[in-house]
C-alpha cells in the first residue's frame, strides 16, 4: 500500500486509519503489503536449503556456527520478524558457501543439522508474519534435512510445524495426527514434549475431554530430561514453557481456576520488575486467556481490556494470536449478544 509515492509505514497508516476511521482496514492493508511481496517467493528459503544439499563441503568452525545459531533461536521471541527472517536466510548462505568446500561425512551432517535449524527457525518467523506457502516451503526443507541427516529432533519440529499450522487454521484433526507422526519419530527429546502439547490442544478444540492424562504424559517426560542451558531456546521447552501450553488446554476445558493459576505463573515468569517482556508472545496470549476468563465471571469491559491488551505490544505470531483472539469474539459474542463492547473488540481483530 503506498500514499502518494510514500510507502506507508505502521504508523502512517494507523493515523490514516483513526482519521478515516477505518476500523483497522488501513493498518492490515499495510502490513500486508510487505509480507504479501515477500509471500510471492515462497521457494527462497527452500532454495537455499536445497543448495547445502547438492554439496559435499564443510568450514572448520562449526562449534562457533552452533553457538551462533541456538543465539538466533534464543532471539525468536522478542527481536522483529523481518529482521531475524534476513538473518536466518544470510546464515543458511553462509552454510551454503561452507558446504562447498572439500571436507569429511561428518562434517558435512554437521552442517546439514545447521541448516535443518536454520531452516526451522525462518519458517516459524515466516509463519508469524503470516507467510503461509513460504513457511510450508520452508518447513518441508527443514525437515528433509533433518532426516537426511538422521536427526530426529529436527524431523519431529518439522512435523511439529505441520502441527501448529493446522492448528491455527482450525484443521484440528489434522493437527493432531501431525502431532502424534512426530511423537513416533522425536524419540525422547524436547520436542517431543510439545508435540504431546499441540496433541492435546488440538483434542481440546474437538471438544475431547480427559485430556488431564495427556497433559500428566508430557508433564513426567518433561521432567526426565536435562534443564536446557538456554530455556529461551524456541526449540527447547522447559517448564515455564509447559505452563504456557497447559494453560490453553484448561482454558479450553473450562477449568478456569487452572488456567488463571498458569497465565498468571507465565506472566509473572516472563515480565521483569522493570516491565520489560521477555517473551512478548507468550504474555499476549496470557492476557486473552484473562479475557475470557473475565467474561466468564460476568466482567465484559474487563474481558474487553484484556482482549485489547493481548493485541498489541511488539513481537507477535500473528496468525496464532489471531487464533486466539477469534475464539474469545466468538465466546463473548454467545454470552454478551448485540453489546456494542463486544463490536469494539471484533472491529479491533478485523484490522489485527
Amino acid at each position: 500500500m503506498t500514499l502518494g509515492n510514500v510507502k506507508a509505514n505502521d504508523e502512517l497508516a494507523r493515523v490514516c486509519d483513526e482519521a478515516l476511521r477505518a476500523k483497522g482496514e488501513l493498518i492490515a492493508a499495510a502490513k500486508a503489503d510487505t509480507v504479501g511481496r515477500l509471500d510471492e517467493t515462497p521457494w527462497q528459503t527452500a532454495e537455499l536449503v536445497q543448495r547445502l544439499q547438492a554439496s559435499d563441503a564443510t568450514p572448520q568452525t562449526l562449534e562457533s556456527l552452533r553457538a551462533t545459531i541456538e543465539e538466533l533461536c534464543c532471539q525468536y521471541n522478542r527481536r522483529d520478524a523481518l529482521e531475524l527472517r534476513r538473518e536466518a536466510h544470510a546464515w543458511l548462505q553462509h552454510v551454503g558457501s561452507l558446504l562447498r568446500r572439500p571436507v569429511g561425512l561428518k562434517a558435512h551432517q554437521d552442517l546439514l543439522v545447521a541448516g535443518g535449524w536454520l531452516a526451522l527457525l525462518a519458517g516459524c518467523v515466516e509463519y508469524d508474519l503470516g507467510m503461509r506457502s513460504a513457511a510450508e516451503s520452508t518447513r518441508t526443507a527443514a525437515m528433509q534435512l533433518g532426516l537426511e541427516a538422521g536427526h530426529p529432533e529436527i524431523a519431529g519440529w518439522g512435523h511439529e510445524m505441520t502441527a501448529w499450522f493446522a492448528l491455527t487454521q482450525g484443521r484440528y484433526r489434522q493437527a493432531a495426527e501431525a502431532a502424534r507422526s512426530g511423537q513416533a519419530v522425536a524419540q525422547s527429546s524436547s520436542v517431543h514434549v510439545q508435540l504431546i502439547a499441540q496433541e492435546a490442544k488440538a483434542r481440546a478444540r474437538m471438544g475431547e475431554s480427559g485430556l488431564h492424562h495427556l497433559l500428566e504424559v508430557g508433564r513426567e517426560l518433561l521432567d526426565h530430561l536435562p534443564y536446557p542451558d538456554r530455556p529461551d531456546n524456541h526449540f527447547k521447552i522447559d517448564p515455564a514453557k509447559w505452563d504456557y501450553y497447559a494453560m490453553d488446554v484448561h482454558r479450553m476445558a473450562g477449568d478456569n481456576d487452572l488456567a488463571k493459576e498458569y497465565a498468571d505463573a507465565v506472566i509473572r515468569d516472563n515480565v521483569t520488575p522493570g516491565g520489560t517482556e521477555l517473551s512478548p508472545m507468550r504474555v499476549s496470549e496470557c492476557r486473552l486467556t484473562l479475557g475470557f476468563l473475565a467474561g466468564r465471571e460476568g466482567d465484559l469491559e474487563q474481558a474487553v481490556e484484556w482482549g485489547k491488551t493481548g493485541l498489541r505490544g511488539g513481537r507477535q505470531s500473528r496468525l496464532h494470536l489471531q487464533m486466539i483472539a477469534g475464539e474469545l469474539g466468538r465466546e463473548l459474542r454467545h454470552d454478551y449478544p448485540g453489546e456494542g463492547l463486544v463490536g469494539e473488540f471484533e472491529d479491533l481483530l478485523h484490522g489485527f
